[in-house]
């Protein structure tokens, strides 16, 4: 995309006059007429609680955000999705974390830093469950095609099992339509402040009937960004990865050269040089699905989604300067090493309905397989933060680069009966029985480099002409990590909702599982270590519960409802992988060799009703969470490695409405206040030291949460509509760690993130222009601070870079796009 020209001027001229001639027709409207008619507000059927049913008549707190908003408002990643839903924080790491870290907070559920999950996989699974249609996998698939996506308030463990603390996020997909022959096209072209280049996102979609009873549906999308980070003191590298020496004549030559004097290898650097716009995104999407009305009661829906992504580094900037001083830019960033990653994901699912008139089966049947790798450079680690661990093993080291190569893998095979009673006027029960099965294998490799130690050990011999103490290793690792756990989960589920009247029912359920952690992991922390390490088991971690629910609700009238909840949640736990005996043997290692399931309670009491023009939700909770699960470091050597605190809390208020204010005007609000804390001080299990203390916030929650979305529809011609939007999202305060005294522990500014755009219809044909990120916010909701991570900040490393970085949102973003339905 480099060699395109983007007007972005014209764009931004446009979507500024389309948004002043909208919203001062508002102020000349109500003027004119006081008695302006208001218009409707769409009534979205959901199907969280697996009956369709409009989101205000659910006695709980549920959003749901339709698919054609997506499109229409040229949202293609979560990220930027969830910043539409009142309520919700999103540590944003870009495209490079974003498809393998699950970062949704609901609640203020969280004790990760900003940082988890960036460099290494999780032990711990998330705290909000995200599911595509009826199988969970968070895959982060691009928004294409999609239905509605429906975002469930606390905690939802005897539908949605292990992770739902917070919440849970479903992705409903649209499915084969056997009525109608239809298609779309849609390209969308972009340019983001910072980058040289622009973006390209193409996007297809074919519905096509067999016959009257089925049909298939296809879809495509190609997604191309190009980069907005530039990298000013990359190594230059040869085909190992090695840096290039800087010969005495000028040259850059491959370590391994004979060309090169021993005094070269000794004494030399390396050679640099930049690159520019390095965190460029090339993802390609492709869903086939097929669906047939086996007979009037039974139907079957045939699923297979695949997508591939290609990254070439983070987006994620360096403050300060390099090792001489120079001051990086707006959009540099100081590692010495590109970091880029890939992965492909898999997802095949098979669902059958089978109406037997007193009630309906449901079975989902699916597999996946998500892998991915990636690279990342540890450089900094090893020469700044006080650790100069080069000089301390590899002294003199002229051309300090460490490589990790990082990778996983997650498949699963998920098996789901589900029972569920059809509506019956005459009957004062409804029920929900369900068995769930899920059997699961994740691999998490790390492996991490010293490269072109070996040539520099080889030349710097003593005076007996002895080289250094590393020489003749069979690798150049000095880190093997390669977890490979297996999890089993059985889980009998239910729910009864009895109507003691036509305005007043209870709800109760219940889920009973058993599930069983294993854990093999190859792990070798020393340089010189063999080619191959054998894996080792680890001990099980088995466990077994019952989750229950109980909900009432009442109908104050036809349209407004009261509630009350308790609900109940759960993450499963796991075993840790940690070294007893050797060289890098840990402190009390039976301390951590297992962490245990966390748990939530949830009170709730709410309010919610529609009239025409308007609806509404508010209610107010508290979550007591006990056990909290927080991934970490182990006490000695820094070994990963999950462990449970003792309890924490969180509390607060939510409020969503959506209004009319005209018949064409219509305008969203949501607001969050939470208040998240720890309630006992959290203590390290090895050494029984404390890291935190009671009352200390929780990490990535901010205390308000605002978020505002306002469009005006009118026709510009008789046969052209326009359509001008304007949304925000606000956050305040946060902090990246919820221990003050980390070297990781910093804190972020409140920030808010304004896009418009405005749309024209004319017939089957369709032009957006808008304008994300007016503002230009940087939006940080992660870093690796300066303490942490910089320049060298101890003795003398030959060291010129700095792998600070803050994480940034996506910087303002002008772009336009033409659609074309048939």
């Amino acid at each position: 995309m480099k060699n395109a020209t983007f007007k972005k001027s014209v764009i931004t001229s446009a979507v500024s006059a389309a948004l002043v001639m909208s919203f001062s027709s508002l102020a000349v409207e109500q003027q004119a007429d006081t008695q302006v008619e208001k218009g409707d507000i769409e009534r979205i059927k959901v199907t969280a609680t697996h009956r369709k049913v409009s989101q205000e008549e659910l006695p709980f707190n549920i959003s749901s955000v339709l698919g054609s908003d997506i499109e229409d408002q040229n949202i293609s990643d979560s990220a930027e999705l969830l910043r539409n839903v009142a309520g919700i924080t999103i540590v944003d790491k870009g495209h490079r974390n974003g498809g393998t870290t699950n970062s949704m907070i609901i609640r203020g559920i969280n004790v990760e830093s900003g940082i988890s999950g960036a460099d290494v996989g999780q032990s711990t699974v998330p705290t909000v469950s995200s599911y595509v249609d009826a199988t969970p996998i968070f895959a982060n698939f691009l928004l294409k095609d999609i239905e509605r996506v429906e975002v469930l308030r606390g905690p939802q463990g005897t539908l949605y099992g292990s992770g739902a603390l917070g919440g849970t996020v479903r992705y409903v997909m649209n499915k084969p339509d056997p009525e109608i022959t239809e298609g779309s096209l849609k390209l969308d072209l972009s340019k983001t402040d910072g980058s040289d280049g622009n973006n390209m996102t193409l996007d297809a979609m074919f519905n096509m009937p067999i016959n009257d009873k089925s049909a298939v549906r296809f879809v495509v999308g190609k997604l191309n960004n190009d980069g907005i980070i530039d990298m000013p003191n990359l190594y230059q590298l040869d085909d190992e990865g090695v840096p290039l020496v800087k010969a005495d004549n000028g040259s850059c030559v491959s370590a391994s050269s004979s060309a090169l004097t021993a005094s070269e290898l000794v004494n030399n650097g390396s050679c640099y040089h930049s690159q520019k716009d390095v965190d460029s995104v090339d993802i390609t999407y492709f869903k086939a699905a097929y669906g047939i009305a086996i007979t009037d009661d039974v139907q079957l829906t045939l699923t297979h989604h695949f997508q591939t992504d290609e990254v070439g580094g983070r987006r994620a900037v360096t403050r300060g300067a390099d090792y001489n001083g120079n001051v990086y830019d707006d959009y540099e960033h100081g590692a010495t090493l590109l970091e880029p990653s890939e992965r492909d994901v898999n997802l095949t699912s098979m669902e059958i309905e089978a109406d037997f008139g007193f009630a309906t089966l449901t079975s989902n049947t699916s597999s996946y397989d998500h892998q991915g790798s990636g690279w990342r450079d540890n450089t900094s680690l090893w020469v700044s933060g006080g650790r100069d661990w080069y000089n301390a093993w590899y002294t003199g080291n002229p051309r300090p680069a460490s490589h990790v190569e990082a990778g996983f893998e997650d498949k699963a095979l998920v098996q789901e009966f589900r029972l569920v009673s059809n509506e019956d006027p005459n009957s004062k029960i409804d029920w929900i029985a369900g068995v769930y099965y899920m059997d699961q294998e994740r691999v998490t490799t790390n492996l991490s480099h010293l490269r072109g130690i070996e040539y520099y050990g080889a030349a710097d011999v003593n005076a007996s002409g002895a080289p250094r103490w590393w020489v003749g290793a069979p690798t150049d690792k000095d880190l093997t990590y390669i977890r490979h756990e297996t999890f089993e989960d059985l889980a009998i589920y239910g729910e009864l909702t009895y109507k003691f009247s036509d305005d007043f029912r209870a709800t109760v359920g219940a889920r009973w599982f058993d599930n069983t952690l294993k854990n093999n992991t190859a792990i070798d922390a020393y340089y010189g270590q063999a080619r191959e390490i054998e894996s080792v088991p680890f001990p099980t971690q088995e466990e077994s519960d019952v989750l229950v629910k109980l909900n009432l609700s009442y109908d104050i009238n036809d349209n407004n409802m009261v509630y009350a909840t308790y609900s109940e949640g759960f993450r499963r736990g796991g075993s840790n992988a940690i070294p007893t005996d050797g060289p890098f043997a840990e402190l009390n290692p039976e301390s951590v060799e297992t962490y245990g399931k966390d748990t939530v309670k949830n009170y709730e009491v709410g309010v919610k009703g529609f009239a025409r023009g308007f609806t509404y939700s508010a209610d107010v909770y508290m979550v007591k969470w006990d056990d909290p699960q927080l991934n970490t470091g182990t006490a000695w050597w820094a070994f990963f490695m999950a462990q449970n605190g003792i309890a924490a809390e969180t509390s607060g208020l939510e409020l969503e409405s959506s209004v009319a204010l005209t018949e064409d005007i219509t305008m969203r609000v949501g607001y969050a206040f939470t208040k998240a804390e720890l309630t006992d001080d959290l203590i390290q299990p090895q050494s029984l030291s404390v890291t935190a203390e009671a009352g200390q916030q929780l990490p990535g929650v901010a205390e308000h949460v605002l978020s505002f979305n306002i469009s005006h529809t009118t026709e510009i011609t008789n046969d052209i509509e326009m359509t001008s939007r304007l949304s925000g999202y606000y956050q305040s305060e946060s902090t990246n760690s919820v221990v003050p005294t980390s070297s990781i522990y910093t804190e972020f500014d409140g920030f808010s993130i304004w896009n418009a755009s405005v749309n024209f219809i004319k017939d089957d044909w369709g032009l957006s222009l808008y304008i994300k990120n007016l503002g230009n916010e940087e939006g940080v909701t992660g870093s690796y601070p300066d303490s942490y991570l910089s320049t060298d900040t101890g003795v003398f490393e030959n060291f010129y870079g700095n792998n600070q970085k803050d994480f940034i949102a996506r910087p303002q973003t002008i772009g336009a796009s033409v659609s074309y339905q048939f």
